[in-house]
Order: C-alpha cells, then sequence, then structure tokens
C-alpha cells in the first residue's frame, strides 16, 4: 500500500482529466511555404506559373531584408499551431539568414519543424535568383546552423524549389548533401500541365518529370514530392520503386487551377501520401480545411474513374500518420502508440462559440466526424509538441 501511495504522488501531477474534451494526434502538414503567408488569400485564382511571376517572386524575394521575416515568420509559426498543426514541412527562400531565423522561431514556439532553404539558379527575375555555387554554399552553411540549435524538433531539409528553377549542377549538387548529411528533400512535381510541358518538352525534352529528379539524385526514400497530379504510370511505378512521398495540396490544386490529384490511384500502387496546406498557393494554413477538400477531390475524381471517394476517417490518417510517413517521422509521431512522442491536440466540442453543436443523440463517433466536418481553431484549447504544452502567446 505503502508504495501505491509512492506512485500516486509521483503521477498526480501529470493527470489530467479532459471531461467532455478528447485527444487528437497533432496534424502533420507536410508542405507549406513561410514566407508566403503574407499575402495568403489573395492572387487566387491564376495558373501556377503566372501566379509565380506575378505574386509570389515579388513577395519571397522581400526576404532578403532580415528584418521583414521577423515581421513575418512568428505570424506563421503561431498561426499554424494555433490551427493545430504541430509538425510543419516548410519552404523557406533563397535567403540564408531570414531561413535561420524561421528555425529560431520555430524552436522557441515548440513547433516541430522541417525547414528548408529554397535553391533556384536559373528561369528566376534577377532580383531573386542565386548562383549555383552559393546555393550549394547556404544549403550546407543552413544545415550546420540548425544543428547548432541542438534540438530534435527542428530539421533541415534540402530543397531545390522545382526542376523549372534548377540547373542539373544545383540539382544534383543538393542530392550529394541529403545523402552526405542524411536529410529529407522537398520539391515540387506535376502540379501544372504548363509546368509539366515545360520541363517534359523544353527543358529535359525526352525525360518524364520524374526521371529528371531520378537522374539526378532527387527521388529517393526521403523525398517528399507536392502536388505530384498528373503522374503516367511510369512515374507512379517508378515513385513506388524509389519508395517516395508525396504532399496532397488539395486546396492549393483547385485554388491555381492545377487539377485533381488522384488519391485511390496512387494508394493502390502503395505509395506514401500525407496532406499539405501549400499556404499560399492553398489560402488556408489549416489541414482541418485540407481534411475537407480531400475528400471534395476524392468524391470529384469518382464520378469520372468511378472510384470509391475517401471518408473522414481516411482524410485524418492523411493529415497524421499518413504525413507522419511522408516526412520519415513515422516512429515518432502520428498516433498515440506507446514509444512514439506526445503530440498532440485537446478537442473541446462544447467550446463557447464552437462552429457546431452536440445533441444527446451524438456517440462519440458523431462528435468527432462533426469535429472533422465542422469544427476549427475555436475547438483546438490546447496544443502539446514532444509532452510540452505549447504556448503561442511567449
Amino acid at each position: 500500500a505503502q508504495e501505491s501511495r509512492g506512485l500516486g504522488d509521483v503521477y498526480k501531477r501529470q493527470i489530467i482529466h479532459l471531461g467532455k474534451k478528447f485527444l487528437i494526434p497533432g496534424l502533420v502538414d507536410t508542405h507549406l511555404h513561410a514566407p508566403q503567408y503574407v499575402f495568403t488569400g489573395t492572387g487566387t485564382g491564376i495558373p501556377l506559373l503566372q501566379w509565380l511571376n506575378t505574386y509570389t517572386f515579388h513577395y519571397e524575394s522581400m526576404y532578403k531584408d532580415v528584418t521583414f521575416a521577423h515581421q513575418v515568420y512568428p505570424k506563421v509559426v503561431k498561426m499554424t499551431l494555433r490551427n493545430g498543426t504541430t509538425t510543419a514541412c516548410y519552404f523557406a527562400t533563397i535567403h540564408l539568414e531570414a531561413t535561420k531565423y524561421l528555425a529560431e522561431v520555430a524552436l522557441h514556439y515548440g513547433q516541430r519543424a522541417l525547414i528548408g532553404k529554397v535553391c533556384m539558379d536559373r528561369n528566376s527575375p534577377d532580383y531573386y535568383v542565386e548562383s549555383t555555387k552559393q546555393s550549394l554554399e547556404d544549403t550546407e552553411e543552413f544545415i550546420k546552423f540548425v544543428k547548432s540549435l541542438n534540438s530534435d524538433l527542428i530539421s533541415p531539409v534540402v530543397t531545390p524549389r522545382f526542376a523549372p528553377t534548377s540547373t542539373e549542377h544545383q540539382m544534383k549538387g543538393l542530392a550529394e548533401i541529403a545523402k552526405k548529411h542524411n536529410l529529407m528533400i522537398q520539391t515540387h512535381i506535376s502540379e501544372n500541365l504548363s509546368e509539366c510541358d515545360w520541363v517534359e518538352k523544353t527543358l529535359f525534352p525526352g525525360k518524364s518529370y520524374s526521371q529528371v529528379y531520378d537522374d539526378c539524385g532527387l527521388l529517393t526514400e526521403k523525398s517528399i514530392m507536392a502536388h505530384a497530379i498528373y503522374l503516367d504510370d511510369g512515374q507512379i511505378q517508378l515513385f513506388r520503386e524509389r519508395n517516395a512521398g508525396i504532399a496532397h495540396c488539395p486546396y492549393s490544386n483547385f485554388s491555381l487551377t492545377s487539377g485533381h490529384f488522384h488519391f485511390r490511384k496512387i494508394q493502390k500502387a502503395g505509395i506514401k501520401v500525407g496532406l499539405g496546406s501549400d499556404v499560399s498557393g492553398g489560402p488556408s494554413p489549416s489541414l482541418l480545411t485540407n481534411i475537407k477538400l480531400a475528400m471534395a477531390t476524392s468524391v470529384s475524381t469518382h464520378f469520372p474513374h468511378k472510384t470509391n471517394p475517401i471518408n473522414y476517417i481516411e482524410a485524418f490518417y492523411l493529415a497524421t500518420v499518413g504525413g507522419s510517413k511522408v516526412l520519415g517521422l513515422e516512429d515518432k509521431i502520428g498516433t498515440f502508440e506507446v514509444g512514439k512522442e506526445f503530440d498532440a491536440l485537446v478537442i473541446d466540442p462544447f467550446v463557447a462559440y464552437s462552429p457546431f453543436d452536440v445533441f444527446t443523440t451524438d456517440s462519440i463517433n458523431h462528435i468527432f466526424e462533426k469535429f472533422i466536418y465542422l469544427g476549427d481553431d475555436r475547438n483546438i484549447v490546447e496544443i502539446y509538441v514532444q509532452g510540452k504544452k505549447v504556448d503561442i502567446n511567449k
């Protein structure tokens, strides 16, 4: 009895009674652009390449001034955390110092983050481009800096923007760096038909988009490939052979009129898939919004292809377990299995001004389903990363 009382004394301060609240694993955003948050919700409805030249490159070039990053990056991290994103995979910009600052901000607020200094050495405006040599040197310097933070919450990720803005020399150099440091790689692939034509007919004639990356050493089990809407059967097979992962970004695919991702076809091939908000191509930093739009995309592909649409449980899986697999973190996050780290959200269905109501006829499953379809950040009342409660107001 004395021993039992001792155990109670040890654990009593760690027991939290949730009452009518419930726990879910933290959400995993496999693809978003931190610098683009500043123009989120504007400039939508135009195709990718026009959007890049009209908005993206202009705004991203502003991070040459690190004081601008000081204005934006804390807001990005706090907003994503507020929306339940405990793990985020960020593109930054080509600017080393601003990218370092993003890593410091994520660590300060306690978000688990993969962060990449973007690399672009061609087909970019004169005011927003770097030399191949500088991009490789700065990538190495950023990796060194992240390691100096001495935190397993923050990881560098090798980040060529996409094949149109990277020479083969740059891409092969980045692949060597990723292999040397055993790092994840992130880029874009097959997001837009005009982009695919540019890559496959003009820049690398005779090669598929996936072959371009594979030949440069960038298509591996550590690759996070955003969008992947227009992969043909040969490219899907190559993805499967390399065990590369896909960041499915449904809101962005709609917003930039890019196309519909055929999840069932990719799932059948056994390829890893997670969800990405793709801020600001996707106008919302909320993965809950993207969960709903992933279901809507699946319904839209159901009509021509006669495949079963994904349900809310499968979509939630993509935002948690699926994302953890794509980011190579399945041994740490995504579920509450014993041995994993405690990244979690406390959900209150009865919070003041909740966007949905609960009735006595609702089962636990009904309440969870309502949260997925109708809930938002108001229902997320506590956030935990690595077992520590996150304070976004500090």
